[in-house]
């Protein structure tokens, strides 16, 4: 039984004294791959340095909303530069946050129209980030997926039961995180529960988000078999059976990643 986590962020300093270790850890929770995740260009050197110490650990590039201000004239081809390198699976993450408003809104919108007509250039999918935006988000991916579909992960959802079932009925991809295992997150498990079966994905999007019972730790991928754990009591699912729909839908979604045999 392999767990796939869908969302790391190893390469910052959190991780800077002992990543050999946090690897090895996660390899001995049986986690047999993971994403480790760009949020800035100018980081996509580090992201890639963490990518390439081990066969089955992959690579997106991409900017974060929250730091769209620090790109504010991105293009397509700015992220598309990256995009030819066998590591890199995935676009973003990418997408709205108007709870902190690190970015303004104009520099958002721009930042995320341009991540959208990268994977359109590349065919990679698109992993989005979305938080206290979503009317704007279900906006976009309704106008944007009406022109041509593209494949769109909503990582960590959070959000709104409408924008859940928007995103649904256009094809989206899901993934959890720890919060589901977070006691007043209610309305975030119910919408894991009836996300489709074959589109979900796990994570831990560490360093941040540890589950229950490390919460206030700094968070491991060694720790996302909780996560699954907590989703598998959700949905009514044995540990095994979660644990292989959330692998093959990562390997489904982001399929230039090669799985192991």
């Amino acid at each position: 039984m392999m767990f796939v986590d869908s969302h790391v962020n190893l390469h910052g300093e959190k991780f800077a004294d002992d990543l050999n270790e946090v690897i090895a850890r996660s390899s001995q929770a049986n986690v047999s791959a993971m994403l480790n995740i760009c949020c800035n260009l100018k980081d996509m050197a580090a992201v890639l340095d963490v990518a390439n110490m081990g066969d089955n650990m992959w690579a997106s590039v991409g900017t974060h909303p929250h730091d769209a201000k620090d790109n504010p004239d991105i293009s397509a081809a700015d992220i598309c530069a990256f995009t030819d390198h066998p590591k890199v699976i995935g676009i973003g993450e990418t997408g709205l946050d108007f709870h902190y408003n690190y970015s303004d809104k104009a520099a958002q919108l721009r930042n995320f129209q341009a991540h959208i007509d990268a994977v359109r250039q590349s065919g990679l999918p698109l992993i989005i980030h979305t938080r206290n935006a979503d009317e704007d988000m279900e906006d976009i991916l309704t106008k944007e997926m009406g022109k041509a579909p593209f494949k769109a992960l909503l990582h960590c959802y959070t959000s709104g039961e409408r924008l859940a079932r928007a995103a649904a009925e256009m094809g989206c991809y899901f993934s959890v995180s720890g919060i589901i295992t977070f006691k007043n997150a209610h309305d975030v498990r119910e919408i894991a529960s009836w996300i489709p079966e074959d589109r979900i994905m796990i994570e831990t999007d560490c360093p941040y988000l540890a589950p229950a019972p490390h919460r206030g730790r700094r968070c491991e991928p060694s720790m996302v078999p909780l996560v699954a754990e907590k989703l598998a009591e959700i949905r009514g699912w044995t540990l095994e059976a979660t644990a292989q729909k959330t692998t093959d839908a990562f390997y489904r979604f982001f399929d230039k990643a090669i799985r192991p045999s």
